[in-house]
């Protein structure tokens, strides 16, 4: 992506520079991506996949991060200095730039609707954080915590996408922070807050149902912001949208259960397949318009 020359956010709260001291457990909302290989691969056994396994989709749906609970590992709270790789400062600046394109993109849809964009602030931390969700490790990847209205990374998530998915490339490191501005486009317009009040009462596989729409719209605004990136500011380099697709592909929740346990349980999926999340961030993507992105009245077949 061409971005080494273009703004950086304001909004961006650098706690990198802070390692911490333990306490006993974390809670926090996120991808999980990592969360269960590091399960196997630390514990391994039946009894413990399964609750690898429970931790994992507990993760993704709930936001509770279950690893220090099964492995006995600590979260840490108090702060002392940790110096950044040449490699992490330069990430630092990349995900400052792609929030402050986010920002221009969102900010010129929300006033052509009338309306002003109140911009998400990019918590980067390591290893743990403090969030008004409550605490998380890195383990459960991304996220997006609307109570504060913001976007949590530690980028050494990166590291993983490139080698453990098999999704490397700028872009595709754009589309997970644009992902979770979805999340805050979904909060500050109330989608959010519907959703929540409409998966009530519901079985939980109905209320997966309603969970993986809300991720496949918010696939769908990281198109709509790579439109805007592309088509007016020229951003990406040929061949790169390849790399969202990938992105996009590599976190569905059928690939992720097949590697996990070597089954697919669609009734549990959150955040809706390989093929599903690259349709849909392609839809915002080709079309530019969040208006396009309503994931609620696509009927049954998404």
């Amino acid at each position: 992506m061409r971005w080494e020359d273009r703004r950086r956010s304001d909004n961006v709260d650098d706690r990198r520079g802070q390692k911490s001291s333990p306490i006993n457990a974390a809670m926090g909302g996120g991808i999980a991506m990592r969360l269960l290989p590091v399960l196997l691969k630390t514990k391994g056994g039946r009894t413990l996949l399964l609750l690898g396994v429970l931790a994992f989709f507990g993760a993704r749906m709930l936001g509770i991060d279950l690893m220090p609970l099964l492995t006995g590992e600590q979260v840490s709270t108090s702060s002392t200095p940790a110096q950044l790789s040449a490699e992490q400062q330069r990430l630092g600046e990349f995900v400052s730039v792609i929030l402050a394109d986010t920002e221009d993109t969102w900010t010129e849809i929300f006033a052509k609707q009338g309306q002003r964009y109140p911009a998400p602030t990019l918590v980067l931390f390591s290893g743990h954080v403090q969030s008004a969700c409550g605490s998380a490790s890195a383990a459960v990847g991304p996220f997006y915590c609307p109570a504060d209205r913001k976007v949590y990374i530690d980028l050494s998530f990166y590291h993983d996408l490139k080698t453990r998915y098999k999704a490397p490339g700028d872009f595709a490191q754009a589309y997970v922070i644009a992902h979770e501005v979805g999340h805050h486009i979904q909060t500050i317009t109330g989608i959010s807050a519907e959703v929540r009040k409409a998966q009530q009462g519901l079985s939980k596989a109905q209320q997966n149902q309603l969970s993986v729409r809300q991720e496949l719209q918010a696939d769908c605004f990281a198109g709509v912001w790579g439109h805007h990136a592309d088509r007016h500011r020229q951003m990406l380099a040929p061949g790169e949208m390849q790399q969202a697709l990938n992105a996009a592909a590599a976190i569905g929740d059928d690939r992720l259960q097949k590697q996990a346990t070597g089954t697919v349980t669609p009734d549990s999926f959150t955040h809706g397949t390989s093929e599903q999340r690259m349709r849909w961030f392609k839809r915002g993507f080709d079309s530019g318009d969040m208006a396009q992105c309503d994931t609620f009245k696509a009927g049954t077949k998404l």
